[in-house]
């Protein structure tokens, strides 16, 4: 690819469209800012108090900015679903309840399968909170109150393909429902119960014993067992390591691959000395019922990979690996 020329020129005209197109969605975004009155307040309120749900219905490029809207406030304790404007007019209707607030997005107002659902939801007294450029249109009279979408102009050069009023449309939906998410007191907690596959949802509820090795799968020997028996019970287990324990099953080491190589460095004949002697005493230990992460940063601090689980009186309950760690997702 020719780097100069008429190539560069091409590449300085395709810069500067890209960046005329940022300048006009982010004086949009602008406008929006400045023109926030008290019907943003009152679409807060109505959201804040609905007993239902949130229904938001659009059609063409104004329903698929709802239906982020929809998903961002779900996934931020406000239960919503999208419900497309014309299957609305055919029957889908039916999934909205007197409990219910609709947020209807046209940009003119006047889309025909959005005005033909106003009829319906003035019958169930729902209230509908409007996003529109025109607030003087069909839509924007029936509503309860109206968020201001209007834009001075698109992006787009002939002004037709809707660009920054989408921007702002986005906008709106995602400033409700961060306001709304505030207003909740929603916290990192509350977004993880909701979230349970994503990695912050696992960092803040997976726990040690979900994926911990417990029972036959744990290695255990005794403070008298030899290197060599130690070592056919880490194979048989796999983990690396095995405990050392005393009577009831209390913690009294761990015996590693590590410990091993530095044994063998040190003593010619390593395979009849018993743990007792060569073990790591006192070693670290965490809770079954810690957070995984918990576990996670102490290896880290540690420079470990594995970590015995403790129960009362030190108990052996189990072993929790890196591994086990990383396959979760929440590293």
């Amino acid at each position: 690819m020719v780097c100069g020329g008429k190539a560069g020129g091409a590449e300085v005209s395709v810069r500067s469209e890209i960046k005329r197109v940022i300048g006009v969605e982010a004086a949009a975004l602008n406008r929006l800012k400045a023109g926030i009155n008290a019907d943003f307040e009152k679409a807060v309120k109505l959201l804040y108090g609905v007993k239902g749900k949130v229904v938001i219905s659009g059609i063409g490029k104004s329903g698929l900015i709802g239906q982020k809207i929809s998903a961002t406030l779900s996934s931020t304790g406000t239960p919503s679903i999208y419900l497309h404007s014309t299957e609305a007019a055919h029957g889908d209707l039916g999934i909205i309840n007197k409990k219910d607030v609709v947020i209807i997005i046209s940009q003119s107002g006047e889309t025909e399968e959005v005005i033909d659902i106003i009829p319906t939801l003035n019958r169930l007294k729902v209230p509908i909170i409007a996003v529109t450029g025109r607030k003087g249109s069909t839509l924007g009279k029936a509503a309860s109150c109206v968020l201001d979408s209007s834009v001075s102009e698109e992006a787009c050069p002939m002004g037709l393909a809707p660009t920054a009023s989408t921007t702002v449309q986005l906008a709106i939906g995602d400033a409700v429902a961060v306001a709304l998410l505030k207003k909740r007191g929603f916290k990192k907690a509350d977004f993880a119960m909701i979230h349970p596959g994503g990695a912050l949802g696992k960092r803040l509820l997976l726990r040690v014993k979900d994926i911990m090795h417990t029972g036959k799968d744990v290695p255990v020997v005794s403070v008298k067992t030899t290197v060599k028996s130690a070592l056919v019970e880490m194979t048989r287990k796999r983990l690396g390591c095995t405990a050392v324990t005393g009577k009831a099953g209390r913690i009294l080491g761990i015996f590693t691959d590590g410990d091993l190589r530095r044994l063998i460095e040190k003593n010619p004949e390593p395979f009849s000395v018993e743990m007792g002697a060569i073990m790591t005493k006192n070693p670290g230990t965490i809770g079954c019922g810690a957070l995984a992460a918990q576990a996670l940063k102490f290896m880290e601090k540690k420079k470990i990979t594995v970590l015995l689980v403790a129960g009362k009186k030190n108990r052996l309950d189990g072993i929790i690996h890196l591994h086990d760690i990383l396959k979760s997702g929440i590293a």
